[in-house]
């Protein structure tokens, strides 16, 4: 193994593959990397296209991967979890990360004209800006802020997206307009709440819903959540429009803690 290595550590996801390209260039020959950092794929591509052979023992590229313990999510609807990439299985959907080959149907599922009205996302969302959107996803996760999860039936054809953010423990979600009617918000919210619980160690999760979305009231109590009695309603300005949010919870129970 070599004796001098090149870290990924905190490299911005848009400068990842040119950096390690140029250390391979350079003639490094170990490259340190986790699962945590989230541009493995950046990795792979600039070894991809350095030219250096696998098997080559004498220009060879060595990985020291940093990959934590796997932790299964326990549930009675059988929810599991893989880490690498990040990946939950359960109520009939596979929930897994954006991938650039996403952008495409990135752009169907967000430049939608109900999604600019409920949600922060830009509008009107072209490429650019679900490229920065990825970006932005894939640094929240390696930060440790949030994890975006893109709704999916098989694990390949994304239907829409949930997202957890693990600061403030608040869950959100998008479904494709011709995705609707199908129970996916529903499933898709059951597999975060339960990640969130169980892995990501959180006793309380919350929604927050406008007070005429009757549709996202239905789905955060099919999923379990009731509002809060203890908060009052916050008051947002964005793209031009205030609005009211209300908080719906949902905590661990005495059972649920064993």
């Amino acid at each position: 193994m070599p004796l001098l290595g090149f870290g990924v550590y905190q490299i911005p996801a848009e400068d990842t593959e040119r950096a390690v390209s140029e250390v391979l260039a350079a003639g490094y020959r170990l490259l340190d990397t986790a699962a945590a950092y989230g541009n493995e794929e950046d990795v792979g591509r600039a070894i991809k296209s350095s030219g250096i052979q696998r098997g080559d023992r004498k220009a060879g590229v060595g990985c020291a991967v940093r990959t934590p313990p796997l932790r299964a999510v326990a549930g009675q609807n059988g929810v599991a979890m893989d880490t690498h990439p990040l990946q939950l299985t359960g109520y009939g959907l596979v929930l897994r990360e954006w991938t650039s080959d996403d952008l495409v149907v990135m752009r169907e599922l967000f430049d939608d004209p109900d999604v600019a009205y409920r949600t922060p996302l830009e509008s009107p969302f072209g490429q650019a800006a679900a490229l920065r959107y990825l970006h932005s996803a894939a640094q929240a996760r390696r930060n440790g802020e949030r994890i975006h999860l893109a709704i999916t039936t098989e694990g390949h054809q994304a239907r829409g997206e949930i997202l957890l953010n693990r600061v403030t423990g608040s869950i959100g979600y998008i479904v494709g307009a011709a995705h609707r009617g199908q129970g996916l918000a529903v499933r898709a919210l059951r597999a975060m709440t339960e990640f969130a619980h169980t892995t990501a160690a959180l006793p309380k999760v919350i929604l927050e819903i406008e007070p005429d979305n009757q549709r996202s009231i239905t789905v955060a109590r099919m999923a379990g959540f009731h509002p809060s009695s203890h908060s009052v309603p916050e008051t947002v300005t964005d793209k031009g429009r205030t609005y009211d949010l209300l908080t719906w919870e949902h905590s661990l129970t005495a059972d649920d803690r064993g």
